[in-house]
């Protein structure tokens, strides 16, 4: 994706509500992480556990236009959560609240006489079922469909020669799973294009019909629809929508890492004059990073170069479904050595249930040194003492932090998850196969790029405000400043 700053044109548009739309979909929207559910708090080896399960299944034409989702959900670590969206698919559009996971590609559903799913949600939302009969442009993927044979070589789709029905299997690391047969039929969302012009829209997507759930995708009290794939496999929703010429091959989120959650999550790329990037591991079927090395304090660790090489189980992976994040053995205990060391004469250190924690009673700012994660291309993602600790419940009139970095068992894996990730501009630009990413105070606006044609780039600045302005007095404010604009740059020219 070539961003030329050479004739470009900047537009600001100030939204006033949370979660607007743009005719059904949002141009500044809520990014929130996990589900406030009473009497739910983790230990941080819950949390492991529950990031150890999910890691079962870590999985050129001119793009024209800017997509967003409306997403819920709050971020707090300590609570059991995910991100969800809301989809409208088939004729007529039903909704469904699905997970965003960028572990995996696929985007999936539970369909009518599905065997397993929940029929209710301890999120409070509605769960509703995909009935492929009952949408007027539905259809089913046949075995002889490309898009089936492309899901095939990335393991994402079967088939099956006696129905001749693509379809596929999921399997969890902890054994829960889904299965079912894929369709093809209408998304339902509203694209920012080219001149600023907006406005309803459909593309045509294959997604799965899920007619099994197994192990804890059975649950109620965290039930969501299904899950949103964002990998950036052939049949990710993303990749359909760019190769369709519908949005930019690229997304991006921004994370606040306040107790509120919160943040911006747009399908396009956020654009940040200060923002590093770091080229993707090519062929790698997750968004794999060429970790170099490790500093603490300024000092580079003394780790092994072969620690973080890669391979499909091996090297380091950025993944916002991961609530913690984990190190490799050798780069885990070097990594905790470091930290021990430089706070020996400030905190009492314990543990807690195999944790490494701390006893304090000043700021971690003042105790704690800087982290420094340095990748290939002289990138560097600086982590200030509240991205690599997490606060548990105090002792005394003490508070208990503990570092919120973990190991896989057996695994020589770098994960970098949500804790690293707040309050901070994350940009996957697959067009250009890099990451990049900026601190940032997630509750300003940000510039999203649109691309018309060579020569051109078009920014529109979005903005999450917690108000509740109408939709209509919105836009009709949204066309008056874009009118403005035009009128301006006729009588400048």
């Amino acid at each position: 994706m070539a961003a030329v700053f050479r004739d470009w044109v900047v537009i600001t548009v100030v939204i006033t509500e949370a979660a607007v739309v743009m005719g059904g979909f949002p141009a500044t929207f809520k990014l929130e992480r996990s589900i406030p559910l009473a009497s739910h708090e983790l230990e941080l080896s819950e949390l492991v556990e529950r990031d150890r399960l999910r890691h079962g299944r870590l999985l050129e034409s001119s793009p024209v236009g800017v997509v967003g989702f409306p997403v819920s959900g709050t971020y707090d670590p300590f609570i059991v959560g995910l991100y969800y969206t809301t989809l409208q698919l088939g004729s007529p559009p039903r909704e469904f609240n699905v997970q965003i996971d960028t572990g995996s590609d696929v985007l999936w559903v539970g369909c009518n006489s599905c065997n397993g799913c929940p029929k209710s949600s301890g999120l409070e939302i509605p769960l509703n079922f995909f009935d492929p009969g009952s949408s007027s442009t539905a259809s089913l993927v046949s075995c002889s469909d490309q898009r089936c044979s492309s899901g095939i070589q990335a393991s994402d789709s079967t088939c099956s020669g006696s129905s001749n029905q693509c379809s596929y299997t999921f399997q969890y690391g902890d054994g829960s799973g889904t299965s079912g047969y894929y369709v093809s039929d209408l998304l339902h969302f509203n694209t920012v294009l080219p001149g600023s012009t907006t406005g309803n829209a459909t593309a045509s997507i294959m997604f799965g019909c899920s007619m099994l759930h197994t192990g804890k995708l059975t649950d109620s009290h965290r039930a969501v629809d299904g899950i949103f794939g964002f990998g950036q496999q052939s049949l990710s929703v993303i990749s359909q929508l760019s190769s369709q010429q519908v949005t930019p091959r690229a997304f991006s989120h921004c994370l606040k890492g306040n107790d509120d959650g919160g943040g911006i999550l747009v399908l396009g790329e956020i654009v940040e004059p200060d923002m590093v990037y770091t080229p993707l591991v090519p062929s790698m079927p997750h968004y794999n990073l060429d970790l170099r090395s490790i500093s603490v304090g300024g000092q580079v660790l003394s780790i092994d170069a072969s620690v973080f090489s890669t391979s499909i189980n091996h090297g380091a992976i950025i993944d916002s479904g991961t609530t913690l994040s984990y190190l490799a053995d050798e780069a885990y205990n070097a990594f905790i050595d470091a930290i021990n060391n430089a706070v020996s004469e400030h905190v009492h250190p314990v543990l807690s249930h195999g944790n490494q924690c701390y006893l304090i009673t000043d700021s971690i700012g003042h105790i704690f040194p800087e982290a420094s994660f340095n990748f290939a291309g002289g990138a560097s993602l600086i982590l200030h003492p509240e991205d690599f600790l997490i606060q548990q419940n105090p002792i005394g009139g003490s508070a208990v932090w503990c570092i919120g970095f973990k190991t896989i068992e057996g695994q020589k894996l770098t994960i970098l998850g949500d804790l690293v990730m707040k309050d901070k501009i994350f940009v996957y630009d697959l067009e250009k196969q890099r990451i990049g990413w900026v601190n940032y105070d997630c509750s300003s606006s940000v510039n999203v790029s649109v691309y018309s044609e060579p020569g051109k780039t078009e920014f529109v600045n979005a903005r999450p405000i917690n108000n509740s302005s109408s939709r209509d007095n919105l836009w009709t404010t949204v066309a008056l400043l874009l009118h403005m604009f035009m009128l301006a740059c006729v009588l400048l020219s």
